[in-house]
């Protein structure tokens, strides 16, 4: 079908030459401007037909459903994410070998049949995911990232085969090939969360390092007009704006700070300290903490978010687990009521018995009664316990009563029989 969509486009763009040839030499009454404009109008419309029926041959009519549903399950298995997983770190521990000269000269062959594995194996994943969905693969800025990464892969080659071996920012394709390994990030989670948490972060951050930079753009003239005189200031390090800015980073990274303050405590300015000092708490205590504290709140959204969406997954996995379950044991109802429907001799609760044999320990089943449920269970439970705990405590109670009861008895005085006092008045 490919072959005969091509054809078509090929035989349409010859067909519409031919027709704005003779079009522009079989006019007789009309100016050569006008027939080229009404050929090349004509030569417009074909083309367009011609890669409108392309386009529905290849992407909006497709005929293979069943093999792109096949590599679309090759593409998001674990197995082929494994694989990917495998060969980029690989390719990474490769490419640091590579760095050595000595490995490189005796490791050679390897590492050349190393490099062609690796492009193939990248051509062949973004081959089949075209293949599987060619419109919504671009809309993936990570599809898009993999697209930049092979045209990256075939740079050296192309540079070194159009503009020879010497040419002078050959050394920086070669060094661009570290992007390689960015590869790994379409299969980890944990650094796709701290991408979207970074993205998320763009505004805020972008308005810290706007704070950040007038801050020091504010110490830069000042520090410049304070301690950059050419006669006795400090000129190496204040002597523009340029180079108080790189000194105002030092200040607020502070990295060595105490000897730029050195050099202006020997120069007799008698505001460095001041100037230092604030400088420091402003830029370092405050607005970089700001930066951090942005990044983790940002990142703790983020993971959060993380967090819902498995729980999500987790979720939804159990429900198509649930309905898998249920479609297998109406299907065996199913096959139980067919059958006895079929047999004369057996009634249905003769076939349930004989169900019930074939049964095994482990099979799983879908309980779907409120009584089975894990809310009525977990307060069922309780009332148990509520109910246990009542009867001892009036348990309890009752031993209590009973023993004050014969306490009672005991203190109380005790009658004699009247026979007895009979007996004892003769």
């Amino acid at each position: 079908m490919i072959i005969i969509c091509i054809s078509v486009v090929i035989y349409s763009t010859f067909h519409c030459y031919v027709k704005v040839y003779v079009h522009l030499y079989s006019q007789k009454g009309e100016s050569r401007a006008l027939c080229l404009q009404k050929g090349m109008h004509y030569l417009g419309v074909r083309l367009c037909s011609a890669i409108t029926i392309l386009y529905i041959q290849l992407f909006d009519r497709r005929k293979d459903d069943e093999f792109q549903a096949f590599g679309k399950r090759v593409i998001t298995s674990h197995f082929f994410k494994i694989i990917m997983i495998c060969a980029v770190g690989s390719n990474a521990f490769l490419t640091a070998l590579w760095t050595s000269y000595d490995i490189r000269y005796r490791l050679f062959r390897l590492l050349e049949f190393s490099e062609i594995f690796f492009v193939s194996i990248c051509i062949s994943e973004l081959a089949m995911k075209v293949y599987v969905d060619p419109t919504d693969y671009w809309k993936d800025g990570y599809n898009v990232m993999d697209v930049v990464i092979i045209i990256i892969i075939f740079l050296p080659y192309t540079t070194r085969r159009f503009l020879g071996k010497q040419f002078t920012y050959l050394y920086v394709a070669d060094g661009m090939q570290s992007l390689r390994i960015l590869k790994i990030i379409r299969y980890s989670q944990g650094i796709r969360m701290m991408i979207s948490a970074m993205r998320q972060t763009v505004y805020t951050v972008a308005s810290v390092l706007l704070l950040l930079f007038l801050l020091m753009y504010i110490f830069g003239i000042l520090g410049f007009c304070l301690f950059g005189s050419q006669d006795r200031g400090d000129y190496d390090n204040w002597g523009n704006l340029p180079v108080a800015f790189f000194t105002l980073f030092s200040l607020a990274t502070v990295d060595g700070w105490t000897d730029l303050q050195k050099q202006l405590d020997n120069r007799g300015f008698a505001l460095s300290r001041a100037f230092t000092i604030i400088f420091i708490l402003l830029a370092s205590f405050i607005f970089l903490n700001m930066f951090v504290g942005v990044m983790i709140r940002y990142t703790e959204d983020s993971i959060k978010k993380f967090e819902q969406e498995r729980t999500l997954e987790r979720k939804m996995t159990l429900m198509e687990e649930k309905q898998v379950i249920l479609q297998r044991q109406q299907e065996d109802i199913s096959r139980l009521m067919h059958m006895q429907k079929n047999a004369d001799c057996k009634s249905f609760s003769e076939l349930v018995e004989n169900f019930k044999k074939t049964l095994r320990h482990t099979d799983p089943m879908v309980l779907d009664d409120f009584a089975t449920s894990l809310a009525f269970i977990d307060i069922y439970f309780s009332t148990l316990d509520y109910q246990d705990m009542t009867i001892h405590k009036l348990q309890e109670l009752y031993y209590e009563i009973a023993h004050v009861l014969g306490l009672v008895l005991e203190d109380l005085p005790q009658k004699k029989p009247q026979s007895l006092e009979k007996v004892d008045e003769k």
